[in-house]
């Protein structure tokens, strides 16, 4: 496999518009790609377009790359469309990845793409339904905010996890999202305001989840060879690994083993530990998950991110700044976009372009994208790690 690099990102503030397509969202991402890694749309070789709900909302199921990269001037290429839940994104990225390092292209371009706001809520909610196994339990009303509120009952209770301790969470990443001037949310709040907003699944109240969001995000990638034409300062992708759930009828499910497999390859492959890292973006879909993911990917101690929180170890300046964009909770989740959004995240950092909550001499950082809900676990999970 070829050595594998970052050479330009691009993304869209996150918010609610309503009345922009998600094309002309996906044409802007892509431009500021380009332009940033200073290439032209003719260099790129092939594409990866990851979107998940846009067929479900608005019946355009198909062909969303080509139509969104038609408007951006990128024609007449191989251009893959990928749904994979939340991870849509992040699994995109890895496709291009793995086009770049395996010789078959030189430029690959990932993008990720999402409205999620439509006229009428109970669209978007079913969509989001779809990243579980309906059947059994979307329809029925298993959605992703009872799914994790079982799991937080479950990890309170082994743990001895408080209700505080899950807020701080929120408190933290909305004092970030302050800082990123594309974020959806840009105000801070309180673990008094975060306990006591309005409950959606108990212990889950409304400012423990994320919102919905639309927005856009796009990277290109290169081989080594090709890096040295355009930068002097390339960021590498060291690691990329995608899992999915085992099912396990008996497994913890205040544990993220899908998450432990996940790491695990992505910090073989890079051959470095947790302890090498100076940042993580990591999937808080809902202040619980940032708990449980930090911790099966290794990065924290289990059982310990609560005293991490309270001693503000994964606050910017800390030992292992968690989620300095934000966050979902904060920059908000358009679903298909939220995986090359973190890349672009930690791409800044690791240029020391991120301005007002750059991460002091950040040379690593690893970026988790899990999604969906099927039987208790998580159905997939893709971790990548970039180095400057």
């Amino acid at each position: 496999m070829r050595d594998v690099a970052v050479i330009g990102v691009g993304m869209t503030p996150f918010g609610k518009f309503l009345s922009t397509p998600l094309k002309d969202l996906g044409r802007a991402a892509v431009w500021d790609a380009i332009q940033d890694a200073k290439v032209s749309p003719r260099d790129i070789q092939t594409a990866y377009v990851g979107n998940a709900c846009l067929g479900a909302i608005t019946g355009q199921y198909m062909v969303l790359g080509q139509i969104m990269l038609k408007e951006a001037g990128i024609r007449g290429i191989p251009i893959t469309n990928v749904e994979n839940a939340c991870a849509s994104g992040s699994s995109a990225f890895r496709e291009a990845w793995i086009s770049v390092a395996s010789g078959m292209y030189d430029v690959a371009l990932a993008v990720g793409a999402e409205k999620l706001y439509a006229s009428d809520t109970r669209l978007s909610t079913k969509a989001l339904a779809g990243a579980t196994e309906v059947e059994y339990e979307g329809d029925i009303g298993l959605t992703m905010p009872g799914h994790w509120a079982l799991r937080a009952k479950r990890f309170m209770e082994k743990y001895g996890t408080t209700a505080e301790q899950l807020a701080k969470v929120s408190v933290k990443n909305h004092r970030n999202g302050c800082l990123n001037p594309r974020s959806q949310h840009r105000r801070e709040v309180t673990v008094e305001e975060v306990l006591n907003s309005r409950m959606v699944a108990d212990p889950l109240t409304l400012l423990s989840c994320n919102p919905l969001g639309d927005g856009a995000a796009a990277a290109i990638l290169v081989s080594k060879e090709v890096a040295a034409r355009y930068t002097s300062k390339p960021i590498w992708v060291v690691a990329s690994a995608l899992t999915t759930g085992g099912y396990e009828p008996d497994r913890e499910v205040a544990r993220n083993q899908v998450e432990a497999r996940a790491g695990k390859q992505a910090f073989e492959m890079a051959g470095i530990g947790p302890e090498d890292l100076d940042l993580a973006e990591v999937h808080d879909c809902f202040t619980i998950a940032e708990f449980m993911r930090v911790e099966g990917l290794g990065l924290v101690p289990e059982g310990e991110y609560g005293k991490w929180l309270d001693e503000g170890w994964s606050e910017l300046g800390g030992k292992l700044p968690i989620n300095a964009s934000g966050g979902l909770l904060a920059k908000g989740h358009p679903v298909g976009a939220t995986g090359v959004a973190q890349v672009a995240e930690v791409v800044w950092q690791l240029r020391g372009e991120a301005g007002e909550r750059q991460v002091a001499g950040a040379k690593t950082g690893l970026v988790h994208c899990s999604g969906g809900g099927v039987a208790s676990d998580t159905p997939v999970c893709c971790v990548h790690i970039l180095k400057k």
